[in-house]
């Protein structure tokens, strides 16, 4: 579990970005962090991946202390950001993948290596070269490259806002499917159709927290994302539409695929359509 508690952040100089930050993310949850640019997702990505130094408050990571044992934190939560390239080391992407396991039997590196790509649909460009390939690609490799350390925790920093639309379809499939397999996931994002994945959509305004929204409540609370100028959703945008139209969905799953199963149940039952 991560446990943020009282957390205030500001740069040299500078107001606070962060102001009395207080929330928990259970184990095998998908948290969304949304909000508008300067609102301090990023640096609060930053503190809890041990990257940015934390000043006051305490954020704790099963019981360790971000602010004590750095060495513990970053073996257990892994982040990627916004633009992949920023984190390329290596041409080659064995080269890339082994750089941070090198201390590994060569066996252990390469069972990581194989097991990472194959999670990110990348096995087979194993002995490729970064620079060939798409920046979605190469997002999916810094992906693979968190996941062959074997991280409980990760960070999703802007992960598609560079990406093409097969791209960002791409990576939310990594992300259903990566919890699914136990991983937590805290998706810092400005793209609003990343908060259909998530369990609960943190919104953060002028560096606090203003709401929190489960997944269940997103329809019913849809005028505080609009309140904070949070873009809705696009399957979101078409359930509103619906309601307004007098038609009732019981949507379970707000995906293309779950509204459609809404719709032929409520056909089925005799529902209101």
């Amino acid at each position: 579990m991560i446990n943020i508690e009282n957390v205030s952040f500001k740069y040299k100089n500078s107001d606070y970005i962060l102001k009395n930050i207080n929330f928990s993310v259970n184990d095998g949850e998908v948290i969304a962090i949304v909000g508008k640019n300067g609102s301090g997702k990023s640096t609060l990505g930053r503190l809890i991946a041990g990257i940015t130094k934390l000043k006051e408050g305490n954020i704790t990571i099963d019981n360790i202390n971000t602010s004590k044992d750095i060495k513990a934190i970053r073996e257990k939560v892994g982040i990627v950001f916004q633009n992949p390239e920023n984190q390329i080391i290596f041409n080659n992407i064995y080269d890339e993948l082994s750089f941070s396991l090198r201390d590994l039997e060569k066996s252990e590196i390469e069972e990581r290596i194989s097991t990472s790509l194959k999670q990110v649909d990348m096995f087979d460009f194993k002995d490729k070269d970064l620079y060939s390939l798409s920046l979605g690609q190469k997002q999916r490799i810094m992906i693979a490259e968190i996941l062959a350390k074997n991280p409980k925790y990760i960070i999703l920093d802007e992960p598609t806002t560079m990406i093409d639309s097969y791209g960002k379809e791409k990576i939310h499939d990594i992300i259903i499917d990566l919890k699914q397999k136990g991983y937590t996931i805290i998706c810092i994002t400005n793209l609003s159709d990343e908060i259909l994945l998530a369990d609960r959509t943190l919104i953060l305004n002028n560096g606090e927290i203003v709401a929190e929204i489960p997944k269940d409540e997103l329809l019913d609370k849809s005028d505080v994302l609009k309140k904070y100028d949070i873009k809705l959703p696009t399957l979101l945008d078409i359930l509103i539409q619906l309601k307004n139209e007098g038609i009732q969905l019981p949507v379970k799953d707000f995906s293309t695929a779950g509204i459609t199963t809404a719709f032929k149940e409520c056909l089925h039952t005799g529902g209101n359509v």
